[in-house]
């Protein structure tokens, strides 16, 4: 079992460049990326992907870091150059919140574009965060989605085809790079339309007990969406995240995660960490709210697996509905 200190300590390296990742001091090394977040507009542009990804932030576990994922890495890929496209599809509106999007009823929401007849550039709203991220937020409405779009035809395309149009409708040099669809804790129907809708699918996972028992009901669902609804969807990339280096129970659920995913999880985790939490109490990331925080080694730059695949296509996922999960770690006596 890899020494927490040890795991925490390549986290915090991973990504960095060769003269950069010398450095053992984390202090050294979170004082470089802070410097990095604070003068990105000064730094070469993230490379641009060669085609427009559409990526789902899926987990129908409550409280893992969808919200925090989708939010931090849209920031990170805008204040690098890239342009982004924010789904909030949760009816709590949390990532709406902490991009600084007002997100009250009646405000032009994701609601108004799935049931309906608004295009999408009705409803996207600018960021405080970067003049590249603009996001297109959900009000408490979007609760009753499931029930009003029961009798509609083809539901479960409704989000697909409005990005589809919306991206069409866009001049080449205005078209987002990302398009980040956060879902809510829950696999209804508006889970299944952001299924429906990405490319690729980006899983959190808590370094806790009950991490795994859900998800191998959700890799379920993304095989048979893929089997009847969208060939083309893929598990890309699977994020730790709450990583507490101090238990031994953090690093067995890595590890058993590790092991059964191999590479498609992240070297980079998520530790806890208090400004993460604060971050959106002032309607910021934690890369804006405080660029040398621990809690962002894996948001200051976007995952290595996905920068490798910036001008490539996604790799198929290798999960299987047959293909046994590892189990939750055993407490130990």
């Amino acid at each position: 079992m890899t020494d927490p200190g040890e795991r925490l300590r390549s986290s915090l390296a991973a990504d960095l460049p060769p003269p950069v990742a010398e450095f053992d001091s984390p202090i050294a090394m979170e004082a470089m990326r802070a410097t990095r977040v604070l003068h990105a507009g000064d730094q070469d542009p993230f490379p641009a992907p060669g085609r427009i990804r559409v990526v789902t932030i899926a987990n129908q576990k409550g409280g893992v870091g969808k919200t925090t994922s989708t939010v931090n890495l849209g920031v990170a890929l805008s204040l690098f150059g890239l342009r982004v496209l924010v789904i909030d599809l949760d009816p709590q509106g949390n990532a709406s919140t902490a991009l600084g999007v007002d997100h009250v009823v009646g405000t032009p929401s994701i609601y108004d574009a799935l049931v309906g007849e608004s295009t999408l550039a009705e409803v996207t709203h600018p960021t405080t965060a970067s003049p590249n991220l603009r996001c297109v937020p959900a009000t408490i409405d979007l609760a009753g989605a499931e029930i009003e779009l029961v009798s509609v035809v083809a539901r479960e395309h409704r989000l697909r085809r409005a990005i589809e149009a919306h991206l069409h409708a866009l001049p080449a040099e205005e078209r987002p790079h990302y398009v980040l669809i956060d879902c809510p804790p829950s696999l209804g129907l508006l889970t299944l339309n952001a299924l429906v809708a990405g490319d690729e699918v980006l899983i959190p996972i808590q370094c806790e007990y009950y991490a795994l028992e859900g998800l191998g009901q959700l890799l379920s669902n993304i095989e048979l969406v893929r089997a009847h609804l969208n060939p083309g969807i893929s598990v890309s990339t699977i994020l730790l995240t709450m990583y507490d280096g101090r238990t031994k129970l953090a690093d067995q659920v890595a590890d058993e995660v590790r092991n059964h995913f191999g590479e498609l999880v992240l070297s980079s985790v998520i530790p806890r960490n208090v400004r993460v939490s604060e971050a959106p109490g002032y309607g910021q990331s934690v890369l804006t709210y405080d660029p040398g925080s621990r809690g962002r080694p894996a948001t200051s730059r976007p995952p290595a697996s996905w920068r490798s695949a910036a001008r490539s296509s996604v790799p198929s996922s290798p999960s299987s509905p047959h293909r046994r999960l590892p189990h939750p770690p055993r407490r130990r006596r």
